[in-house]
């Protein structure tokens, strides 16, 4: 046994490297055996020099030599002492405590590792991820707590394995024997506290940095998409016009203000939760302190801007109601007093009771409207003239000459009642002209090619619903179009009154145009309102979901032509009637110039069976309810899909009114005229209706060329050359046909029976066959009833006797066949001219009498063709009558 150290003066032998410490002397045990001590001897002498110690050695011959120099309480049994030592556990806790100490250096660099990685990775942008990342690391904080605690067991487990001394009755020795493997492991467990305790003291720092990071970034989404909304919500409002031409537009407007009002509430309350989240987070010490109350200051100021704008917009849209108000109720007074004095009856004014009533009448009129009657447009402008604009300008104006003119009307009156009163003379009795022999009008309304004259009652019947197309009950949405003409009305006390004051007539007659300008406004808006609200959104994405099936890609089915229709009335049409405002004489060019232009509401009517199919199908749809609304429609679409139907009616009312009161003065043949190319319209929409309901035709039916007429008949047919006899005809049950007259043709069809229920309910006109009109010819009266014609076919092959439910009706299909035959005829001499060959002059029987009674009516025209001589006289040349 030795303590071991290295040698002074030189270098350690690879002995002494051997020995942890000092070496201060040598004891050697000699083995007992006379040859192993002499070996070890001998050995021990050659070795020495390896040794190079120059330390005193002790050669101990036995062990009980030993005890002299050592205690035997520090030597084990093997040695002669009593120290209890077992080398296995000794290896045993000197690897757990060589394990421990690993175990604690690498806590110590997982701990250092996540340290770094916290205060070095970048945060992402998004709060999914952040949320993410945040409970990552947590989870990843929780499992190093539990290494570390796992850890801290294991150490005190190590560290009580030692037999530690008492500390009360321990010396100051045995204090400094306590082994240093118990030592070890309790400096290694205070640097493991030390550890953990610093990195719980970072982790809350680190985690309330993160919570406030997260709601950091809450709150400036939350402020930003607030933001956002506003800003949007600010440009949509400030495209809203604060100001309006028309009562019914500034109250959209005023309801749009206030859809958006309430929109701007919301928004406003949105905005305060995220001002008072920013104040929470202020209050608990945030780190962003400055932003957080910057963007709070922002989302303020911008919720006062916006509230303080639709304010100011909502008392300029109210104030210039205010005024329109007051306009149309200025105006309505104006035509009430004109009406007032237009139904007073002058026959029963000329006594001095009937002057007295009506002056009483006058007086309290202006009594009761003397507000509006004393209105001073120049107090108006000065009262509204913070929301004045040029057109509220030429109202004002407007109104102001208006109201000269009624109150000058009104004085007039008055003056000559009073001279009435004063005058006291017998009232001269007025006679009225004869009704019985009324003059004809000459107009080319009622000329002779319309076959109406003054005294007629014309009554035109248009059926604008598909054929067919009827319902067990009546519905506002009804296409039923009836025009009627009766010319027997007696002349009102206005007519009357004519002779009297031209300036009624002129307010009159003003409010007509007024009525059709506004009116027609409404109806480009109504358009434009379907148009966006709906045709539109079935392009929007956000709306796709909401889309039925069975409307994607259909928008064409279902509104038709309605933007090309748009496009006529707002871009052109509507400006042209405005410009009428000043000269009423311009209207009827107005429409006589845009005729062509009308011709697209045939297309829009064609279409609409298909859009009404295709609405049936989905007009209970979440699409449709979502747009309706939106656009606050009280009415569903269908209702306003019928607007250009009810729009074309009502040109023709409109015209005849204003037609009324514009009896002498200029423009009135253009009205006239105007208001038979809208009738024939309706007319030709009309027969258009019904051809798109025809079946089983081969070939294209727009190659017959226009439609005519069309209607219901009864109709018998013979099929063989010569004379068709009508007692012969009359033996057979006539069949019930209806006929198309094209230009080319003469269609017979029959109806076909309505199947199915309610709206569903359809039918159609099914092909029969078709006569060409270069070979045909007609008979005027058939003996036995005034309402049956004949057509005969190819040199009377084939023979049809056709009945009409009237006579009118009769005449009305013979004039137009006459009309396709005449013109077929000139067009055939105009070629024969261009040739060199001149017809003669033969006799043409154009309406024939078939059978005795009274004799046809025969005339002569050039007939250079002898096909179309044959086609007007008949079968080889024969004269009938």
């Amino acid at each position: 046994m030795a303590e071991a150290g290295p040698r002074r003066g030189g270098r350690p032998s690879r002995h002494a490297a051997s020995f942890p410490g000092n070496l201060h002397l040598v004891m050697v045990l000699r083995p007992t055996g006379f040859f192993q001590r002499t070996f070890t001897d001998i050995g021990f002498r050659f070795s020495q020099e390896d040794f190079l110690l120059k330390l005193p050695v002790v050669m101990l011959s036995s062990v009980s030599d030993l005890l002299t120099y050592i205690d035997e309480q520090q030597l084990t049994p093997e040695l002669g002492g009593t120290l209890e030592y077992c080398h296995s556990e000794w290896v045993i806790f000197r690897t757990a405590i060589e394990s421990f100490a690993l175990t604690v250096k690498e806590i110590a660099q997982l701990l250092q590792s996540f340290g770094t990685e916290l205060a070095e990775a970048e945060l992402p942008e998004d709060m999914l991820s952040i949320q993410r990342i945040l409970a990552l690391r947590t989870e990843r904080y929780r499992q190093l707590k539990e290494d570390i605690t796992a850890v801290t067991k294991e150490g005190n487990l190590l560290l009580s394995s030692f037999e530690e001394p008492d500390s009360g009755e321990c010396s100051q020795d045995q204090q400094q024997e306590r082994p240093g493997d118990w030592e070890t492991v309790n400096r290694l467990l205070g640097q493991l506290r030390e550890m953990e305790t610093a990195f719980d003291g970072f982790w809350e720092k680190h985690q309330l940095k993160m919570e406030q990071y997260l709601q950091l970034w809450k709150f400036e989404q939350s402020f930003q998409e607030v933001k956002n909304a506003i800003e949007f919500l600010m440009g949509q409002q400030a495209e809203l016009p604060d100001t309006g031409d028309s009562i019914p537009q500034v109250k959209q407007r005023l309801k749009d203000l206030d859809h958006f009002d309430g929109m701007a509430q919301e928004l406003v309350g949105k905005a305060q939760l995220v001002i008072l989240h920013g104040h929470q987070l202020a209050a608990n010490h945030h780190y962003a302190l400055n932003l957080i109350c910057q963007q709070c200051n922002e989302l303020r100021h911008h919720s006062d801007l916006l509230a303080e704008d639709i304010k100011r917009k909502q008392m300029r849209l109210q104030k210039t109601l205010d005024l329109h108000t007051r306009l149309q109720q200025a105006l309505q007074c104006c035509d009430e007093g004109a009406y007032l004095l237009a139904n007073q009856q002058m026959d029963k004014c000329q006594s001095k009771e009937g002057a007295q009533k009506a002056l009483q009448d006058i007086e309290r009129f202006l009594e009761s409207s003397s507000s509006y009657l004393n209105c001073d447009p120049q107090a108006l402008q000065y009262d509204f003239e913070a929301v004045l604009t040029p057109e509220l300008k030429c109202q004002i104006q407007s109104l102001q000459v208006k109201l000269e003119n009624v109150r000058s009307m009104f004085e007039n009156r008055q003056c000559c009642f009073r001279r009435l009163l004063d005058k006291h003379v017998r009232p001269v009795q007025l006679v009225a002209p004869r009704p019985e022999n009324p003059p004809r009008a000459k107009s080319p309304l009622f000329s002779p090619k319309h076959g109406v004259d003054f005294n007629s009652s014309l009554k035109f019947s248009f059926d604008l619903s598909l054929p067919g197309k009827k319902t067990s009950r009546k519905t506002p949405s009804s296409r039923k179009i009836e025009v009627m003409h009766d010319y027997q009305e007696k002349r009102n006390s206005l007519q009357y009154f004519i002779s009297d004051s031209d300036d009624s007539l002129d307010i009159l007659k003003g409010h007509v145009i007024n009525e059709l300008i506004e009116t027609e406004r409404v109806y480009v808006e109504e358009l434009f309102t379907v148009l966006t609200g709906y045709r539109a959104e079935m392009d929007n994405p956000a709306m796709l979901i909401l889309l039925p099936p069975v409307l994607r890609n259909r928008k064409d089915v279902l509104f038709g032509n309605m933007p090309e229709i748009y496009d006529f009335h707002n871009k052109i049409f509507l400006h042209s009637l405005e410009n009428c405002l000043g000269a009423p004489e311009r209207v009827g060019c107005c429409f006589l110039d845009r005729r062509e232009d009308f011709q697209m509401y045939e297309k829009y009517c064609q279409n609409k069976p298909r859009s009404e199919s295709l609405w049936r199908q989905c007009s209970e749809s979440s699409f449709f309810q979502e747009c309706q609304r939106k656009l606050e429609h009280k009415l569903g679409l269908d209702s306003y899909l019928l607007k250009p139907v009810q729009r074309l009616t009502k040109y023709q009312l409109l015209l005849k009114e204003l037609l009324k009161y514009s009896t002498s003065c200029d423009g009135v043949q253009e009205l006239q005229e105007a208001l038979v190319a809208m009738l024939d319209l309706l007319k030709s929409v009309n027969d258009s209706m019904h051809q798109i309901s025809i079946t089983g035709y081969d070939g294209d039916l727009s190659e017959l060329g226009k439609v005519l007429m069309q209607g219901s008949f009864s109709v018998w047919a013979g099929h063989r050359k010569g004379p068709t006899k009508m007692k012969e005809l009359a033996r057979f049950k006539p069949m019930q046909r209806h006929l198309f007259l094209y230009e080319k043709a003469l269609v017979f069809c029959k109806k076909r029976e309505e199947h199915g229920d309610g709206y569903d309910k359809t039918s159609s006109y099914s092909f029969k066959h078709f006569l060409k009109m270069n070979a045909v010819g007609i008979t005027e009266n058939v003996k036995g009833d005034h309402r049956k014609f004949e057509i005969w076919y190819s040199g009377r092959e084939e023979v049809y006797v056709v009945q009409a439910q009237t006579v009118d009706l009769k005449m009305a299909w013979l004039n137009e066949i006459r009309k396709i035959l005449f013109k077929q005829q000139e067009l055939i001499k105009d070629l024969r001219g261009a040739g060199g060959v001149v017809g003669a002059a033969v006799p043409v029987h154009l309406l024939g009498h078939r059978g005795g009674g009274e004799p046809a009516v025969s005339r002569k025209i050039q007939s250079p063709c002898r096909l179309q001589e044959e086609r007007l006289r008949g079968p080889a040349g024969e004269k009938w009558g």
